[in-house]
């Protein structure tokens, strides 16, 4: 859809600015559901970019990291895909995956966002933290400042985390930033089970039901 205003033309697609055409050129924009920064205490958010793939391709092409998402690690080429596809996630959804970096030195700890792909029983908070960068309460506290985000930007969403019953350390994870246990669903021919994310919201009214009793 165009609006047109004076010397200039909207171009909305979806109830979304994507362009402004002014005379003589055309300045593009693309807005998102949600914002395409987040930033805490330590960390910086940032919507994915092909730019950061160097960076993730530490993490994908690495044996350990990848034993429970790609189940192996990824050459360049694959590596590269994925980062593509997280991109696109993005265009598809009006939200997606972050790009995880420290504030203070921009260096690159993982990728942390929301994630929806089309076999994926529901939107979930995904985590992929760098080799060297687990155990310090990064992934902690940008998962927390995703959950919060999607409270504020999309309230309607029902988040879960779908982790494979081995991984661990992603079911400690998801414990620490509140999310319980739901249920166990049989995904891509593994067990894996469905955690539940309590919204800000949903947690507070738990606490004032309690406080009533």
């Amino acid at each position: 859809m165009q609006v047109k205003d004076e010397n200039q033309i909207y171009v909305y697609s979806q109830g979304r600015l994507l362009a402004i055409s002014f005379i003589g050129f055309l300045e593009v924009y693309v807005s998102y559901q949600v914002p395409v920064q987040v930033v805490t205490s330590r960390l910086q958010l940032d919507k994915v970019t092909i730019e950061d793939w160097p960076e993730l391709h530490k993490y994908y092409c690495d044996v350990e990291s990848t034993r429970y998402t790609t189940g192996r690690p990824l050459n360049e080429g694959e590596s590269w895909r994925i980062v593509a596809a997280l991109i696109g996630h993005w265009e598809i959804h009006n939200y997606g995956p972050y790009t995880v970096k420290l504030k203070d030195s921009g260096t690159v700890v993982g990728v942390i966002g929301l994630w929806y792909p089309g076999d994926w029983p529901e939107p979930e908070i995904m985590w992929s933290l760098l080799p060297g960068f687990t155990g310090k309460g990064y992934g902690r506290e940008a998962a927390l400042a995703v959950r919060n985000m999607a409270a504020e930007y999309l309230p309607e969403l029902h988040l879960i985390s779908l982790i494979f019953e081995q991984n661990h350390p992603s079911k400690m994870l998801a414990e620490a930033v509140g999310a319980r246990f739901e249920k166990r669903m049989l995904f891509r021919d593994k067990e894996a089970m469905i955690y539940r994310h309590i919204s800000p919201r949903d947690s507070r009214k738990a606490d004032a039901g309690e406080n009533t009793n």
